[in-house]
């Protein structure tokens, strides 16, 4: 695994590399950085060139600027990913995404999809969610959203480590099905967050998604042309945050579309199985011949 900073679009990212091949971007979700990948990029190595940035607020990348980490969001995040990419050399790329990532992933399609071999996702929000995410059974799923906006939340979370570790160690545990997931890795997410402008860099997306998904939830969000670019999808079967149910109208955003259900897994299938997280990945991309 090679660890080196990259200038593009103003700032200073920290990308993990490992591996040969047809290039793979993989963009990770919150409470995540690169280390989520990490099982994944092992497995997939000997096939792919692949690129995990921190996205700009996480981990070692720079942060937002601007009071309390800002706003920061999926139309921001594809600007650095293209500029990220132009860096690096790549012309063209897969692009592999969860939460956060999948976020970005939409945005990221609409602009350059000439820069897209093809989109794998893992669990995400999509507008065909529409107002089911606010609906009164899921209220206690979503609280987050609208902690992280507030001004006293990274001085709350991040008082100390234990309070960090505590908390990011909560959403990590119970949104895991395979509850061990990420036991191996637990005092290493605690130290990422801890660091300066961590919880605040990753707070400052909800900040920048928020006005969105109010029109998510109010049933008014923009009516946008289908993504064209090859998709896959692989939704987790418990996830607690975003149900499978949920996938009925991922073909209106999503025209040309593979979608199966990750068994016996949570929020997280990268890592409660990323044997079969790394297989998904190769199929996909060797059916559409990236490879």
């Amino acid at each position: 695994m090679e660890h080196v900073t990259i200038r593009a679009n103003g700032a200073a990212f920290h990308v993990a590399r490992t591996g040969t091949g047809r290039p793979l971007l993989l963009l990770h979700g919150w409470p995540e950085f690169w280390l989520t990948w990490k099982p994944v990029m092992a497995r997939l190595a000997d096939r792919y060139a692949l690129i995990a940035p921190d996205l700009r607020g996480f981990g070692d990348s720079d942060k937002p600027q601007g009071s309390h980490g800002g706003a920061y969001g999926p139309d921001q995040h594809t600007d650095d990913m293209l500029a990220l990419l132009d860096a690096l050399g790549v012309d063209k790329a897969g692009v592999v995404g969860h939460d956060v990532g999948g976020a970005v992933m939409q945005p990221l399609a609409r602009k350059a999809p000439e820069r897209i071999a093809g989109l794998f996702f893992f669990d995400f929000v999509y507008p065909g969610i529409g107002p089911r995410m606010a609906a009164p059974d899921r209220l206690n799923h979503i609280w987050y959203q609208s902690f992280h906006q507030m001004e006293m939340a990274p001085a709350l979370v991040g008082a100390n480590r234990d309070s960090c570790r505590t908390y990011i160690g909560h959403f990590l545990h119970h949104w895991s099905h395979r509850k061990v997931a990420f036991d191996d890795v637990i005092e290493d997410f605690a130290d990422n967050f801890f660091k300066p402008g961590n919880l605040a860099g990753g707070f400052a997306h909800y900040r920048a998604s928020h006005a969105a998904r109010v029109k998510m939830m109010q049933g008014e969000a923009p009516a946008l042309p289908p993504i064209t670019v090859p998709t896959c999808i692989r939704w987790a079967e418990h996830d607690p945050l975003f149900p499978y149910a949920w996938t009925d109208r991922l073909g209106e955003t999503f025209s040309n579309l593979d979608l199966e259900m990750f068994p016996d897994v949570g929020h997280f299938p990268h890592r409660e199985d990323p044997d079969r997280a790394a297989a998904e990945i190769t199929g996909f991309f060797e059916q559409i011949n990236w490879k």
